[in-house]
Parts: C-alpha cells; sequence; structure tokens
C-alpha cells in the first residue's frame, strides 16, 4: 500500500488536489474491480482542518493535518497555488519544514504547475531541475536563482522529486506516478478513462513568448521595444549597442538579467511568436510566413521554430489553425 498526503495549501487551485485524488482512486476501483487490493491510501493534508481554497470561493475539509501524520507517506503531493507566488508562499510557509522532513525521511515529493513555488522555497532543489507554467518562469527564477528551471518540460524526475508544467498538464505527471507504482498497463488504462493524451513530454507549443519589462532598466526596454516593433528586419546585437550608446558585453549582461534571455534569444523568440501568430490565423504557407518574420533561410527557420515550439512549423499550423480546424 502506497501512502499518498495531497497537501491542501491555502488559496490551491481545487482541480489540483480533487484531480490527482480521483486518478489515484481510479486506480484502487480499478484493482478492486479485477479482484486485487487497493493500492494507494490517499489522505488530503492541512495546516487547518478547513482551507480556502480558489481565491476563497470554496474550502476543503482536511480530516488530517500534517501534525497528526504518525508515519513518513510514501508520496507527498503539492498541488497548485493561485495568485501572486510571493503571497501564496507566505500564507503556506508552515507547510515548509514539513515537507523537507518528510522528503529526508523517505517519501517522495511531487508539485503540480504552481505548486512548485512551494517546493522550491524548501530548498530541495536547489542545483536541480523543475518545471512549472511556462508564464511563471520569469517570477520562478527570479524568486529561485538556484533552482534550473526547465520549463519546456512537462515532467521533471530527479531524486525522488517530481514537477509539472502549467495548468492541467499535472495529469501527466499523475499518470507518470501511476505508471511508476502501478505499471504501464494501468497508467493507459486511467489515461483512457480520463482521456488524458499519456505522451505529452513538453509544453513548449502552448508557451505564448511576452517579453519580460517588469524591471526597472529603462535602455534595455527600449531595446525590447525596438526588436517587437521592427522584427522583420535584421537586428544585431552591435547595432542595438550603437543604438543605446552602451557597449556590447554591457549591453548582452543587463539584457539577459532584465529578460532572462539574451539579446539573440529575444530577437528568435519574438519572430517566432509573430510567426506562431500567422501560423494561427492566416492562409500564407510556411516559406511566406518564414519571410515575413526577417528568416531568409527555411533550414535555420525550421529549427529554430521547432526548438522554440517543439513542432515543426507545418505541424503548429495543422494543430492551430483556425481555418484548417474549420474545414474537420
Amino acid at each position: 500500500m502506497k501512502n499518498i498526503a495531497i497537501l491542501v495549501p491555502k488559496g490551491a487551485i481545487l482541480g489540483s488536489i480533487e484531480g490527482p485524488r480521483l486518478v489515484f482512486s481510479e486506480v484502487n476501483a480499478l484493482l478492486q474491480r479485477m479482484g486485487k487490493p487497493p493500492l494507494f491510501d490517499i489522505q488530503l493534508v492541512g495546516l487547518t482542518h478547513e482551507t480556502p481554497v480558489c481565491g476563497g470561493l470554496y474550502s476543503v475539509y482536511t480530516p488530517l493535518l500534517t501534525t497528526d501524520l504518525a508515519t513518513t507517506p510514501d508520496l507527498v503531493v503539492i498541488p497548485a497555488v493561485d495568485g501572486d507566488p510571493a503571497q501564496a508562499l507566505e500564507a503556506n510557509r508552515a507547510f515548509l519544514p514539513w515537507i523537507t522532513e518528510q522528503y529526508h525521511a523517505g517519501a517522495e515529493v511531487a508539485s503540480l504547475c504552481m505548486g512548485a513555488f512551494l517546493l522550491a522555497a524548501t530548498g530541495l532543489i536547489d542545483g536541480r531541475h523543475c518545471t512549472t507554467h511556462w508564464a511563471a518562469a520569469h517570477d520562478f527564477r527570479r524568486m529561485f536563482p538556484a533552482v534550473e528551471l526547465v520549463e519546456n518540460l512537462v515532467i521533471t524526475d530527479e531524486h525522488g522529486i517530481y514537477s509539472s508544467g502549467g495548468a492541467f498538464s499535472y495529469l501527466n505527471l499523475v499518470l507518470y506516478l501511476v505508471e511508476k507504482y502501478a505499471g504501464r498497463e494501468m497508467a493507459v488504462v486511467c489515461a483512457k478513462v480520463f482521456q488524458i493524451d499519456i505522451e505529452r513530454v513538453s509544453q513548449s507549443a502552448f508557451i505564448m513568448f511576452n517579453g519580460q519589462k517588469e524591471h526597472g532598466d529603462e535602455p534595455i526596454k527600449k531595446a525590447q521595444t525596438y526588436i517587437e516593433d521592427h522584427y522583420q528586419d535584421k537586428i544585431t546585437v552591435e547595432q542595438l549597442a550603437d543604438m543605446l550608446a552602451l557597449g556590447r558585453r554591457n549591453l548582452e549582461r543587463r539584457f539577459k538579467k532584465a529578460t532572462s534571455n539574451s539579446v539573440v534569444e529575444y530577437i528568435q523568440r519574438v519572430k517566432i511568436e509573430a510567426a506562431k501568430n500567422s501560423l494561427e490565423s492566416s492562409r500564407e504557407n510556411v516559406n511566406e510566413v518564414m519571410y515575413q518574420v526577417g528568416y531568409t533561410d527555411p533550414k535555420a527557420f525550421r529549427s529554430t521554430f521547432k526548438r522554440l515550439t517543439g513542432l515543426s512549423p507545418k505541424q503548429y499550423r495543422t494543430k492551430y489553425n483556425r481555418d484548417l480546424a474549420a474545414a474537420f
């Protein structure tokens, strides 16, 4: 029997509490229908017996408090929290020493989406990989620079600590854990029951790039604006440095610090985001879109596009173009 403790943080997203509970419970139900004993003992664990979630719209009753658990669980699940990450972290700080204690006593730990902020605050993943919702990547890097964030991944698995990407991709991590504990066949059955794409490994195709401008470096903001207004042109680092009267190395250092991207990465991301928008909404072919966003080398365009989105331009258009979708 695997003992699973699903935490109920203040301000949690209700679905990321109930979703794992449902999937793990379904495994038990399937096993019982096969005449086998249940595999999971699932408990909701909180700091108080009644916890407000979803901005106070709901309350979750938790029979067990962290202080009630007499034995170390096999798995601690940290659901996603809503709202400002720093405020959510402060409201749930009392969980942190408990999570750390359980891990050092032998428990595995899994964070779902924005639950990664609570996981990172324990210090357990300093120097290790973690993923979270792509929209929170900048805040995460700013708050936890010692963690190696890999926001393009749906799942990370390192030293008994797991994390999942954004929103409902937490279900992919839950299936991953079901496969680990109950086998591939059971994971496939659950994927079919809950209609989850079990093979998803990347959330790159869902990322919408919006250049980080919540910083106080005005020359860098000017450079960002110039890139976004002239992405069709060939822009060089030297050109931007001259425009801002900065040395190249100084510009690159400040740009990376302010945006978490190098200048070249930022230019590529802006161009590819424009290409994605065209592929989603227009009838232009891939080469026409490529030229519109300032690429002249088809191989370089396709390589950069796939690296940033996980899909080829043609695959992306087939997946997201409104006219193509309406044709089926």
